[in-house]
């Protein structure tokens, strides 16, 4: 790794001078915070959502269809329409609580009906927290290994740090609102959850946020992979971890409507939703770039939202270059792989601490994203951004491990590159 000039040399006396007080804040059972309760299923491919709200399905009708028939549909099946998903015309619809299964049943046999399903839920994948070690940052500077195994982030920082003009919407368990390196990030929050609160009460979101885009080289804390990015904050997993697919649809439809550039998901689940892959098509219309999280159940299955056409599929990799283990994989759905394996970020209570998953490598590529569309003169469309991204990620086939276009289509991403620098 080459460090240049003085703003690679002070993020790393940022991060070396900050390691000896690094503490963990655990997402689920804090010290000094009460834990919250077990996170929903995330269930298996093929498979209905073994978790899903109580009491509502949703339902959308087929264009044109008679408001008479509508009405006489929602009679015959017991249903009270919540609320309609914005645009996407689907319809929260309150139904007996236990009778969920039956009622989606009788809305699928209504001839006006274009479709209905569970109002499934999907979890934030993260894969728990480790001891700190080291105290840094290795996915943006990584001078220990023989393997070139980061981000090139230092580099990439010469070219573009990114733009306050450019959000990140971090869709999540919330971001903890005072931590001393996001608070001053943070330019909207929204709460589509049951919580009483926008904040973080589960721990995951804040680790997220701060990997996309926390305060960097003020001397405290940690770095960002978008130093100078905004960020969202849309609360659409509750604070067990889980988030009903109305929530996140909503969720979606909200970040782009409110100009988000990027929107990030460390979230999924193996079963398909019509709901949100209409919500992900019309963000991508509106010019958005969607990350989503590949899971990490070390299989090659297709976890959503990340199989989703227009969104960016993103698996872990170690500080080796090599997959992590548990990190899913699939040349025919992951497009890219990024660090995700002992991440030092933001946690809450404002704090720093480690944790391992996809979820923590969806956010670097999300961070990625912010800084190409900062970049001057270099993408004007979500197109291109993803395609600055994906063309430009390293091939680590032959690297430590066996890493290769088996486990992903495109590679390891690396920001210099995909922001046109010419020392990487």
């Amino acid at each position: 790794m080459k460090m240049r000039t003085s703003f690679a040399a002070a993020a790393t006396a940022l991060l070396l001078a900050t390691s000896p007080a690094l503490g963990l804040a655990s997402p689920v059972a804090a010290q000094g915070r009460p834990s919250v309760p077990p996170r929903p299923e995330l269930g298996r491919p093929g498979q209905e959502p073994p978790s899903f709200g109580r009491g509502q399905v949703l339902v959308k009708f087929k264009p044109g269809a008679p408001g008479q028939q509508v009405a006489e549909a929602h009679r015959q099946n017991g249903g009270r329409v919540k609320e309609v998903l914005g645009d996407l015309d689907v319809q929260v619809v309150e139904v007996p609580a236990g009778q969920e299964r039956g009622r989606v049943a009788g809305y699928r046999a209504n001839p006006n009906v274009e479709f209905a399903e569970l109002d499934g839920v999907y979890v934030a994948v993260g894969h728990g927290t480790t001891d700190p070690k080291v105290g840094d940052q290795w996915q943006y500077n990584n001078p220990t290994s023989a393997a070139d195994a980061d981000l090139d982030a230092f580099e990439a920082w010469h070219v573009t740090e990114g733009s306050t003009g450019v959000a990140i919407a971090i869709l999540d368990t919330g971001i903890d609102q005072g931590h001393r390196d996001l608070k001053a990030k943070i330019a909207k929050n929204v709460n589509y959850t049951t919580s009483g609160t926008a904040d973080d009460r589960y721990g995951h979101g804040t680790h997220v946020a701060g990997s996309a885009a926390a305060i960097t080289n003020n001397g405290v804390g940690v770095a960002g992979t978008c130093p100078n990015c905004a960020l969202y904050n849309v609360k659409v997993l509750g604070d067990d971890g889980g988030g009903q697919w109305s929530w996140i649809a909503n969720g979606i439809n909200w970040s782009a409507d409110n100009g988000a550039k990027v929107i990030s998901m460390s979230l999924g689940g193996y079963s398909s939703s019509r709901t949100l892959q209409l919500a992900v098509d019309r963000a991508w219309k509106k010019g958005a770039v969607l990350v989503a999280a590949a899971g990490n159940d070390g299989q090659n299955w297709g976890s959503y939202p990340a199989a989703y056409t227009n969104v960016i599929a993103v698996a872990a990799t170690d500080r080796t270059d090599a997959k992590a283990s548990w990190s899913n994989y699939g040349g025919n759905w992951v497009d890219v792989a990024a660090p995700g394996v002992d991440i030092l970020s933001t946690t809450r209570g404002g704090d720093v601490g480690l944790m391992s998953g996809t979820s923590m490598a969806t956010p670097h590529v999300a961070g990625v994203a912010g800084l190409v569309w900062s970049k001057a003169g270099l993408c004007t469309t979500n197109t291109c951004v993803r395609g600055k991204i994906e063309s430009t990620a390293q091939d680590i086939n032959g690297t430590v491990g066996t890493a290769g276009p088996q486990y992903w289509i495109h590679g390891r991403v690396n920001a210099c590159l995909a922001v046109g620098g010419t020392s990487c």
